[in-house]
């Protein structure tokens, strides 16, 4: 039996992507054309701030219609009532498999800063589809408030 609270939070969640996945494109188009104004806010040193721009501009910008599907959808979960699978999710894509990847790409690949960035694109990539898929299977529905 689906709750009111499950029924809306569908109709919730689908407008709520469908506005952040629109707007997404801009908050990339930014990171692209502001990187170097966003990194100097943060460091005036030119080795620094030039990873930093590489990074968003070629890396983190081209991730955010993901991004926000994945904030969209694992914050629909605690929305519902549901607090341990979004916990679950984060634990397992941002922790299990970002760190160890970034270790991975910057070192073993030897990409360095860039596999930084290439781990963080990843773990929000996955734990975005991860969510998806969990939130099709509808548990998150017998769920009481």
């Amino acid at each position: 039996m689906v709750s009111r609270v499950g029924a809306d939070a569908v109709a919730t969640v689908g407008l709520t992507e469908s506005m952040l996945t629109m707007s997404s494109p801009a908050v990339g188009l930014t990171f692209v054309t502001l990187a170097g104004v966003l990194e100097s806010t943060f460091t005036n040193e030119p080795e620094v701030a030039s990873v930093a721009s590489r990074g968003l501009r070629r890396i983190i910008a081209s991730g955010f219609v993901f991004y926000a599907c994945g904030i969209v959808v694992t914050q629909s979960f605690n929305g519902a009532g549901d607090t341990w699978t979004p916990t679950i999710i984060n634990l397992l894509g941002f922790w299990i498999l970002a760190v160890p990847l970034a270790q991975f790409l910057a070192r073993q690949l030897a990409l360095g800063p860039s596999g930084v960035f290439w781990s963080i694109a990843a773990a929000f990539s996955t734990t975005a589809v991860s969510a998806a898929l969990v939130f099709r299977r509808g548990r998150w529905k017998l769920k009481r408030v």
